[in-house]
């Protein structure tokens, strides 16, 4: 592989997130792909095998990047549990009210690719909200509270509930109120567990 061949392929990557997260991945080809990084279609195979494995990548280099913001976001909330989970939704929120915001890259992909349950990335987007929500799982058990995993599950379908609503409405109040749902969920759960 040549000297810069690590700084192509993330110049590839970059061109494919932009188009693939705005146009989305059936609507793009690798012909924009190259194009956009600058670079050959035959300098983007030699980097990727084919489309499906470019599509794999990019949903792969959203992965840990959308995680770390998850808990970054957490890390900086003030206020008791409820209300540091509440401003994840909150951060969401904000985050939709830009024009570029065109929804949650995992599920998009994943919608679009339905009709292919095998393909590496509907299954990194699966593998996605797993460790989302295994993450949630473990801040609610490191706050004492009973229950964590089918919390956090519930959580999540509150996320990606308001994800689809905000696609349809536009509307960033409906990913606010999924956050006070969050909230009535976990102190709906009942007491934290007693310590010991």
């Amino acid at each position: 592989m040549p000297r810069n061949g690590d700084a192509t392929r993330k110049r590839i990557l970059q061109a494919a997130n932009r188009l693939f997260y705005g146009a989305g991945v059936r609507a793009v080809g690798v012909d924009a792909v190259a194009e956009k990084a600058g670079v050959t279609k035959k300098t983007l195979y030699y980097h990727f095998r084919s489309k499906d494995d470019l599509v794999e990548a990019y949903l792969a280099s959203r992965d840990q990047p959308n995680l770390a913001l998850f808990a970054k976001w957490f890390d900086e909330a003030e206020g008791a549990f409820p209300d540091r989970i509440r401003a994840l939704f909150a951060n969401l929120a904000a985050s939709t009210r830009g024009r570029r915001w065109k929804g949650c890259g995992f599920l998009r992909t994943a919608a679009e690719l339905v009709d292919t349950p095998g393909h590496p990335a509907v299954k990194l987007a699966g593998l996605h909200k797993k460790k989302l929500e295994a993450w949630l799982a473990g801040i609610i058990a490191v706050d004492g509270r009973a229950q964590a995993e089918e919390l956090a599950r519930q959580i999540v379908l509150l996320m990606d509930g308001s994800f689809s609503a905000m696609l349809v409405h536009r509307d960033a109040a409906y990913i606010e109120s999924a956050g006070d749902a969050a909230v009535a969920l976990l102190e709906r759960a009942g007491e934290r567990r007693p310590a010991g």
